[in-house]
């Protein structure tokens, strides 16, 4: 409503998501680790590749990500300066959790709440949570759209199974409750339009997704393991400190300070664990992808940030942990560089193609059905149009993980961490602009902005011409669903559904079935019956249906874009 509908309003609630969790990272870190702490934990926040990746695209994890971590910080802030009122934070923070990635949100936050409540004894306390006051708050937050959606779609009477039928599907609240919560969980959900990566890779990935701050989870499982005999000691509420302490730290301004301090520590250490356990327990028995567990990065991150501040300040700390991290990222990233200058090298005679989605394998792994599938799809002339993100990629891989280790070598470490987090930074940049020149293939903004050209110059002297062209997406909508988007304007949808189907496809076909859908559905005849006529048609066609609908509407079919796997047809030939 206030920036309009496009680009920027699309991308600004990532955004701000990201930066907003990057501050209540440091924020958080600062009271449990101390300055260097929260410096790392913001620098993991923003240059970590899971976190880059995950947010180049439409998603709501990171927005999820940010309420839940705010729930979490005010639930332990509460309880620990005694601030009752507080935990009305907490169900504001779960209720805008919910509206923005469904139930999921209370699951992992209760998970990790209780277990906590339980092990540190805090459910004493039970009175402070305001549970009647707060429980109504997050239901007058989160509830309305819920019944709202449910009221204006309801039962169209109860098919066989969990499967829909024209005029004959379950209302809202199966669909969301059932369908796309419990369903979805036991890998049964309809349509399955879905995948689930092998074990293996879903618990190794996230050291990719991580990266790379990864490089210092051993050195936290070390440190974890040495305080093992604390981690319960630390978490008792009431257990006064010895006499033993005081003294030990008899020189501080205010033991009772410090003593406070480093329980808020251990509580967070537990509280961060307990949650992160939760998230990726959960997807591991769960349907999954690749990104569904990006609310996990958060208490990761700085669980890793804490304790890596922590060892880089114990002076006593063996060095050795450091030199095998440090010496694995610079044998990575010399690989990494030696790699890229072989691709650099082998296609330095290859022609520069705008259009790399011409040059790509189509080995459809996982089906398509996984976020990262078309990483598998690069070939060797892809390599051609990547040369100056490459350049860029094999500089910093070559000098700034080699720099790192000499600076860590020489006892500088503060700068040889700022030294990763700068190589990562850099790294992202040349992705970024790598990215870009995926965009033929990852997005059909080029398609938009070819169907405005054929309008704008097709338009009479008063302009009536301009948008006046019916947009047509053949097969699933997913394929082409950003060209309506940059176009601004409704399209038809074509599939060939059996009698008894419902037309839509993928995330459409529940909402197909309900008699009062919109006619935006039609089949092969229907679009037999418009093509030609008219205003003129635009339709867009992705590679498995290419053939099909050529010889269909030929020899109507004028080919106006082809980009990648896409192309753009049109009913009459361009003036």
């Amino acid at each position: 409503r206030i920036f309009g509908y496009n680009v920027f309003a699309t991308h600004l609630p990532i955004s701000l998501a990201v930066l907003g969790t990057a501050f209540l990272g440091w924020l958080w870190a600062r009271r449990a680790y101390g300055e260097r702490g929260a410096f790392y934990a913001a620098l993991g926040l923003l240059t970590s590749i899971g976190i880059f990746l995950f947010t180049r695209f439409f998603i709501p994890e990171a927005i999820l990500s940010f309420f839940l971590a705010a729930a979490l910080y005010f639930f332990l802030t509460g309880l620990e300066d005694r601030k009752p009122a507080r935990f009305y934070l907490v169900y504001v923070s779960l209720a805008l959790a919910v509206l923005t990635k469904g139930l999921i949100a209370p699951v992992f936050f209760v998970a990790a709440a209780v277990a906590y409540l339980v092990l540190t004894g805090f459910w004493r306390r039970w009175r402070e949570f305001h549970l009647v006051s707060g429980l109504l708050l997050f239901l007058a937050i989160a509830a309305p759209w819920h019944v709202l959606a449910g009221l204006r779609n309801p039962d169209q009477g109860h098919p066989f199974g969990n499967m829909p039928t024209p005029g004959n599907v379950h209302g809202f609240f199966y669909f969301y409750f059932v369908n796309e919560h419990f369903l979805r969980f036991l890998g049964k959900r309809y349509p399955h339009d879905y995948n689930k990566l092998p074990a293996v890779l879903y618990w190794l990935l996230h050291l990719v997704w991580l990266f790379p701050w990864s490089l210092y989870v051993p050195i936290a499982l070390r440190r974890a393991w040495q305080s093992r005999s604390q981690w319960l000691s630390d978490l008792r509420p009431y257990t006064p400190q010895t006499v033993d302490f005081y003294i030990d730290r008899a020189h501080l301004e205010d033991p009772a300070a410090q003593a406070a301090r480093l329980k808020f520590r251990a509580r967070t250490n537990w509280l961060l664990a307990l949650y992160a356990g939760a998230v990726l327990i959960f997807f591991s028995i769960s349907t999954n992808q690749e990104y569904y567990t990006y609310p996990a990065y958060f208490p990761l991150l700085l669980l890793i940030a804490g304790a890596l501040a922590r060892v880089e300040q114990n002076s006593s700390a063996p060095r050795r942990w450091f030199d095998w991290a440090h010496g694995a990222f610079a044998v990575v990233g010399i690989a990494a560089a030696a790699a890229l200058g072989y691709g650099l090298w082998s296609s330095r005679k290859l022609a520069f193609v705008p259009d790399i989605g011409t040059l790509l394998a189509h080995r459809a792994v996982g089906g398509y059905t996984l976020s990262m599938s078309h990483f598998f799809d690069l070939t060797g002339p892809s390599f051609a149009a990547l040369r100056e993100p490459a350049a860029l990629a094999a500089m910093v891989l070559l000098v700034g993980p080699v720099l790192a280790w000499m600076l860590r070598r020489k006892k500088h470490n503060i700068e040889a961490t700022t030294s990763v987090a700068f190589t990562a930074a850099v790294f992202l940049i040349a992705a970024h602009t790598a990215f870009a020149r995926f965009e033929p293939l990852l997005s059909s903004r080029a398609m938009a902005d070819t169907i405005e050209r054929v309008e704008l110059q097709e338009a009479g002297p008063w302009g009536e011409g301009i948008k006046n062209s019916q947009l047509i997406l053949y097969g699933d909508p997913v394929d082409g669903s950003s060209i309506p988007f940059y176009v601004g304007r409704e399209a038809l949808l074509v599939n060939n559904w059996q009698p008894g189907e419902c037309p839509g496809m993928s995330s459409m076909m529940w909402g197909s079935c309900y008699p009062d859908a919109p006619h935006i559905f039609i089949d092969d005849a229907g679009l037999l019956k418009i093509w030609g006529t008219g205003p003129r048609k635009f339709i867009f066609v992705s590679a498995h249906d290419h053939e099909h609908v050529a010889s269909m509407l030929d020899p109507k079919a004028y080919t106006v874009l082809e980009l990648a796997d896409k192309t753009l047809y049109t009913d009459r030939p361009l003036r």
